[in-house]
């Protein structure tokens, strides 16, 4: 079941998995740091939720950083100073934490775009703000850009199990599709636009930035991520969105 993530608690955890750029494939252990003492886990058994949440966050770093094949269970329980019977306790397996930590991410984002309050803006102004909130999310989110990438390197087969997160990410097609009725209405957007085509190219422009800023960095030697120039290229990205939506080109075709 998907659980609501406080604000406060999404900032933490944020703050939380912010962590140094490392390889997926890299044998060197990653090191986080843990809220709390080294007591909270196994000696507050009657908080299983901010057990639960320590555990979570622990494995949301693990699993970015190494994928589902490369993560460990040992090292999900040494962040947390616990063990893996309690976190089997709590989670059941490695994949159903894989599972609860791919739920969580994906809400987050949801949950932060629900935030934007769209409805009082011009049609252009409310597609430039989700473009733009996109794009700064995922530079500051690297963690969530990561577990994507190695999801789509295990083709999907975890989040297949998952019903929930269908259900969960319709809400963004369903903020863009009524964003676009509106232009569409007021004769500022084309006829003929998918709202899962618009988040699409909304997401894969914006993950770029953070997904190739390694090998697109080097080989052309410009900074990219939160290192590169972030407000230009987020001009960008909203200039190629709101210009494909507009209606002048689809009356030129």
């Amino acid at each position: 079941m998907l659980r609501r993530i406080e604000p406060r608690r999404c900032h933490e955890l944020a703050i939380l998995l912010n962590f140094p750029d490392r390889s997926a494939n890299s044998t060197t252990p990653m090191t986080l740091p843990v809220p709390s003492s080294r007591t909270s886990a196994m000696r507050k058994p009657k908080a299983p939720e901010a057990n639960r949440a320590r555990i979570l966050a622990a494995a949301t770093a693990e699993f970015a950083a190494r994928g589902y094949e490369g993560a460990s269970m040992d090292a999900i329980a040494a962040r947390t100073q616990t063990t893996r019977a309690l976190i089997n306790y709590y989670f059941g397996s490695k994949e159903k934490l894989y599972l609860a930590v791919l739920e969580r991410v994906y809400a987050e984002i949801r949950d932060a775009e629900r935030e934007l309050e769209l409805d009082h803006l011009p049609p252009m102004e409310a597609i430039r703000r989700i473009v733009e909130f996109t794009y700064d999310y995922y530079v500051g989110h690297e963690y969530f850009v990561r577990i994507v990438v190695a999801e789509n390197q295990a083709k999907g087969r975890h989040m297949k199990r998952s019903p929930p997160l269908r259900t969960l990410n319709r809400r963004i097609v369903d903020l863009l599709a009524a964003v676009i009725a509106r232009g569409q209405a007021a004769g500022e957007f084309r006829r003929d636009v998918d709202p899962i085509d618009v988040h699409m190219t909304i997401a894969s422009l914006g993950m770029f930035n953070v997904t190739n800023q390694y090998t697109f960095g080097t080989l052309f030697q410009r900074e990219m991520g939160a290192k590169g120039d972030v407000a230009r290229r987020r001009a960008t990205v909203v200039d190629i969105v709101l210009s494909w939506l507009g209606p002048a080109r689809a009356q030129a075709r």
